[in-house]
């Protein structure tokens, strides 16, 4: 996160209180917009069936939780034979906002990153072969890839779509900061409204800003004083090479961040003040009192918002020509 010149003082007069100002870091969520149901739904059974993994029993929300902010509430992931993941899991909330995803941005969009965890030997552990060959022994998977994609094949690409289609779907609007910024003042408190003065004043926006308050660029992990971890995790110097990129990392969204605890790549710290006060040392080389953590912390709830709600999906049965999965290989 750069460093910014701090401003002299947080200066919160009433006309402050008064009006919403002009030209905000930040934009409020636009709710989802569905153009095509049907993919959106096939989707949606996609990233809840297990099968899609050798176990048959880890499916994508397994680690994005939809009802825990989207994420798993586990400093890394649990794969396949409880193999330990080797970073904390970013939530899928938001995350069609992020302009790469994974915390190096190895993969361009949804679409391209739902492909990764099927493959991946500490993950759901599968191949995309064994993958498309379950959902082909299931007549109701054909019917349904038929209908999307007009096709009698099932393939990879249609996969990842429909996965992708229903992902962009898992946004969150109506927070209560974004009913302030469109004009509600009673939306948020008094101490919340400091919090966010002070979240711009410290330099906090200069990488959490835009609508989902981060995601939309890389920048370093520890600035101004190193980042202590044991988590192995380079960032984006494990795929380009360079030791410039070392400890640099996509900046994660705050948009739920009450509910995605733990907190950073090696999810080592639980509670959101802690959170606070080392992203104020280490890319700002500030010095926050409690008092100034707790307003900041108390901006920060504000920025929870709808969460995804929908019927679960009733997933097609397996069939005699289904393959097994394999659950303690």
């Amino acid at each position: 996160m750069r460093t910014l010149s701090l401003m002299a003082g947080l200066c919160l007069g009433a006309s402050a209180w008064a009006n919403v100002p002009a030209n905000e870091p930040v934009e409020p969520i636009a709710p989802a917009e569905i153009t095509d149901p049907a993919k959106v739904e096939l989707g949606k059974q996609l990233f809840f069936d297990p099968r899609l993994s050798r176990s048959g029993f880890i499916s994508c929300n397994s680690c994005h939780n939809l009802s825990m902010g989207g994420s798993d509430n586990l400093p890394s992931s649990i794969g396949h034979n409880w193999q330990q993941g080797p970073i904390n899991s970013p939530t899928v909330l938001n995350s069609s906002l992020n302009l790469a995803q994974f915390w190096d941005g190895r993969a361009a969009d949804l679409k391209e990153q739902a492909a990764g965890p099927i493959a991946n030997p500490m993950e759901m552990a599968f191949t995309h072969i064994l993958a498309i060959d379950v959902l082909r022994s299931i007549p109701q998977y054909r019917e349904s890839f038929k209908a999307v994609y007009k096709s009698d094949e099932i393939t990879l690409d249609e996969v990842t779509d429909a996965v992708a289609e229903f992902e962009k779907t898992l946004v969150t609007p109506n927070s209560r900061f974004d009913l302030w910024l469109k004009g509600d003042q009673q939306a948020i408190t008094q101490t919340e409204l400091e919090g966010y003065q002070l979240f711009k004043s410290i330099g906090c926006v200069a990488c959490h800003n835009g609508p989902a308050l981060g995601g939309n660029s890389f920048q370093k992990m520890g600035l101004v004083e190193p980042y202590e971890t044991s988590n192995p995790a380079e960032g984006v110097a494990g795929l380009t090479g360079k030791d410039a990129d070392r400890f640099k990392f996509k900046v994660p969204t705050l948009r739920n961040v009450e509910l995605t605890y733990p907190y950073f790549h090696d999810g080592a710290y639980w509670k959101l003040e802690e959170s606070v006060d080392i992203m104020a040392r280490l890319q700002l080389g500030r010095k926050l009192s409690e008092e100034e953590i707790g307003k900041i912390t108390a901006f920060l709830k504000t920025l929870t918002g709808q969460q995804p709600s929908f019927a679960l999906p009733i997933l097609p049965p397996s069939n005699n020509d289904t393959p097994r999965p394999q659950p303690f290989e």
